[in-house]
């Protein structure tokens, strides 16, 4: 499996996801450190909220072989700006998280800003309902 790191805003899902990816019983639990499962390195939302603490993410994605961008499809900040992954010096990809709560529309304008923040590829998911999901998984495991 990629060692991946979730970058994302607080409530975009990244938990969510790792708990389905995981198979485990989904809960909610507010964190503000980095959380550490199987591969993949979960970051605190206030890491992307917070523009001074981009310098975290950078260290933390040192070691990781993937960055994969993530924001909630209700959710129509811009949370990440514009060539956000430049970063980086690794393989981006984005995920669009909640898509069984959002409209189409409300999808298409977060995969569009995914991929103006430097996503190459971009996944639509539920975590929720497990829509998707198993795309990521196969994705992060070949």
């Amino acid at each position: 499996m990629k060692k991946a790191i979730f970058i994302g805003a607080i409530g975009c899902g990244k938990t969510t996801l790792i708990q389905r990816m995981d198979k485990l019983k989904i809960k909610y639990n507010k964190t503000q450190t980095l959380e550490f499962h199987s591969n993949i390195i979960d970051t605190p939302g206030e890491y992307v909220e917070h523009r001074a603490m981009y310098s975290n993410l950078m260290t933390s994605a040192i070691d990781a072989d993937v960055v994969v961008l993530m924001q909630s499809a209700t959710d129509p900040r811009i949370v990440l700006p514009t060539g956000f992954s430049t970063m980086f010096t690794k393989p981006t990809v984005g995920i669009v998280t909640k898509i069984d709560a959002a409209t189409p529309h409300q999808v298409k304008l977060v995969k569009d800003r995914l991929i103006d923040a430097g996503a190459n590829k971009v996944f639509e998911i539920s975590a929720v309902t497990g829509k998707n999901v198993d795309a990521v998984t196969d994705y992060l495991n070949n």
